[in-house]
Formats: C-alpha cells, sequence, structure tokens
C-alpha cells in the first residue's frame, strides 16, 4: 500500500486546503456514526418489507407472487399476496437459470474460469441464435431430446449452433453462450431429466430443481423454497459463486458501449453483466445489488454487502419479469433502510426474454 507523505512545513496553500477540508471530514466522520447507531433492527426491517409489499405500485401489479428476504443461515420474513404461490410452489423461472448454470460452472471449475469460460458466461462469445421456445417445443414433442440436440436444432434463418464473427467479445444477451458452455462441459448428451443430476454433483442435493426442457439457461423449475437454499449457500460461502459475484461484469448497453449489442435492460438503465448474473449498477437508481430475473416474473437477488438475498416468485406470461424487478427493489429498498421508500414502478420497463 503506498503510504501518504505529509510535509513537516506545509505551505500556507496546503494549510488553507486542509482547513477547509476539515468541516467536511468532521461531517462525514460523525454521519457514519450516526448511520451506524441507527441502523435498522430486525422488526424494523420486516415491518417496511411488508408494509412496501402493500404499498408499492409494482407490487400491486405484480400480485399474486411469493416473497422472501433471508440472510446466510435462514429465511427471516417472508409472505404471499394472494393464494396460487408459496414457499413450496414449483414454477418455471427463465433466466432465473442463468445464476444456477453460473454456480455450476464456478464451482466445478473450483473457481479458476479460463478465459473462454469467462466469455461464455458474460455472453461475450458469439453464440447469439439459440432460441428457449424451440427447445421448448422440442423437448415437449420428443422427452428424450439432449443439450446437444436442442443445441444444433434448425431455427428460422441459421442452426442455434451457429457463432456470429462479429458479436465475439461483445455483449449479446442470449442462451446461446451457455448451451455451448454445456457442450464444452461432456453435457451434450444430457436430456432434461439427467441434467439435474449432473448440476447437483456440484450444486448439491439440498439444492432440489428440474428442467422443462435440455436448455441450461432457462429450463429449470424450482421453488422459491429450494431457490433459497441456492442462494444461502452463496451467502455463507458453500458455493464459491460468492466472491465471483460482480467479478468480470460488462457493459450491457449498445448506446453507451461500442462492446454491446444487445440487452433486455430498459435505455433508460444501464447494467452490468458478471457471470450469469445482472450487477444493478445504474448511476441513478442503482444499489449494485446482484440478480437474475427470468421473463416468467421469477426474480432473485443478493444485496451488495452479501449480507442479504431476496426472492420474488411468480410465473406469469413471457413479460412478467417487469413488475417483479420493481416490485422486488421497492422491498429490498425498504428492507434495508427500515422505511418504505418512493416507489420505481413507472420508471422503467423491462423487456426481459427467455433466452
Amino acid at each position: 500500500m503506498r503510504s501518504l507523505v505529509v510535509s513537516s512545513k506545509p505551505t500556507s496553500h496546503q494549510f488553507y486546503y486542509y482547513l477547509k477540508q476539515l468541516p467536511l471530514i468532521i461531517l462525514t466522520t460523525l454521519a457514519s456514526q450516526f448511520v451506524h447507531a441507527d441502523s435498522p433492527t430486525l422488526d424494523e426491517r420486516r415491518n417496511a418489507a411488508f408494509q412496501a409489499v402493500a404499498l408499492s405500485a409494482a407490487c400491486r401489479a405484480a400480485k399474486p407472487f411469493y416473497w422472501e428476504i433471508g440472510d446466510k443461515d435462514a429465511v427471516l420474513v417472508s409472505g404471499s399476496v394472494g393464494k396460487r404461490y408459496n414457499a413450496d410452489t414449483r414454477m418455471l423461472i427463465a433466466s432465473g437459470s442463468k445464476w444456477i448454470w453460473a454456480a455450476y460452472v464456478v464451482q466445478r471449475k473450483q473457481g479458476n474460469l479460463s478465459n473462454k469460460d469467462i466469455s461464455l458466461l458474460t455472453m461475450s462469445s458469439g453464440y447469439t441464435h439459440f432460441s428457449y421456445p424451440r427447445c421448448a417445443f422440442l423437448s415437449h414433442e420428443n422427452a428424450g431430446i439432449t443439450v446437444e440436440q436442442c443445441f444444433i436444432a434448425e431455427g428460422i434463418f441459421a442452426r442455434s449452433d451457429r457463432r456470429d464473427r462479429h458479436a465475439v467479445n461483445r455483449f449479446y444477451y442470449n442462451a446461446g453462450h451457455f448451451q455451448e458452455q454445456a457442450m464444452e462441459l461432456g453435457l451434450g448428451d444430457k436430456t432434461y431429466y439427467t441434467l439435474q443430476d449432473a448440476l447437483q454433483q456440484e450444486l448439491g442435493d439440498d439444492v432440489a430443481f428440474g428442467f422443462d426442457s435440455p436448455q441450461v439457461a432457462a429450463g429449470i423449475a424450482i421453488t422459491p423454497a429450494s431457490y433459497g437454499v441456492f442462494l444461502r449457500k452463496i451467502l455463507d460461502g458453500q458455493l464459491l459463486m460468492h466472491d465471483a459475484l460482480g467479478t468480470h461484469a460488462v457493459c450491457t448497453k449498445p448506446s453507451i458501449c461500442k462492446t454491446a449489442l444487445r440487452t433486455p435492460i430498459p435505455s433508460k438503465e444501464s447494467w452490468h453483466y458478471s457471470l450469469g448474473h445482472w450487477v444493478e449498477d445504474d448511476p441513478q437508481i442503482g444499489d449494485g445489488s446482484f440478480s437474475s430475473p427470468g421473463a416468467f416474473g421469477f426474480y432473485p437477488w443478493i444485496d451488495r454487502s452479501k449480507t442479504y438475498y431476496g426472492i420474488v416468485a411468480r410465473q406469469v406470461s413471457l413479460i412478467g419479469g417487469t413488475d417483479s424487478v420493481n416490485c422486488g427493489r421497492d422491498i429490498r429498498r425498504a428492507w434495508m433502510r427500515g422505511a418504505v421508500v418512493k416507489s420505481t414502478e413507472g420508471q422503467n420497463k423491462y423487456l426481459l426474454t427467455a433466452h
């Protein structure tokens, strides 16, 4: 660490500079102590979360849904809005699958990712033609279809495994990157009912889930309770994804960086994409949380400090992610501050897809 060297005889300019900075230093110190002293209690956080669920316009739009917040040890607060969903409701989570896949890869590689792994997990590898609906249809027609068969299937314009050289080293949101990685890891012969066993060898049997089709980026069906187990294993370090959160993050907004081509995030915001998960670090309203929202309305997150996790769980249409994200944000803000804050609903619309 580089040490700070201060002259024993400061100049008059230095003296007046430090004098002007003194009030700011004092106020900053007092503010940090005040925030620490007034950190919300668990009851205050719980009450604030329930109020956010009741008052948030986004949460009203998202109902019915199940939600929970926890730490590395347990669920701390939870609830159901309506009667359709609870902690044990099994549902398709679309892109919520991507975080599970990335955690599997990081665990299998013991955290030692190659440049190719990083390129695939940050969607910068050029595999941009994979289609969730096509693979799901093929799997429903033939339960024995494999990861490889879904990947090489002919689409309207090209085979799903076609690589676009213009998208290499540029962010392009598509599940093809992860399907290619599954091939490279020797999972090409897995079907939707054998793929789960392969992943659980690294994630553990306590993370219980299945697949509706053999696609690793969007095909998982799981309960909120089991996804909560997964997130708690990240928080307590059982899964190496704990230290990988937010690493190797790439710009995803085409309007501000030439290295981005396609993103589901609205134009008013700018998020980064890390290893199979998002970093919600928009300069205006982002809080740095990590997340993996799915098109059907499943929204899992971990806060920036890696202390808490949360879930908003429901399964609706292909554009159901919008309200879940905004609702989850409102709940998270209330939880972290111990008080209800202004809703983000109406500020942003998300074009979340199942790709």
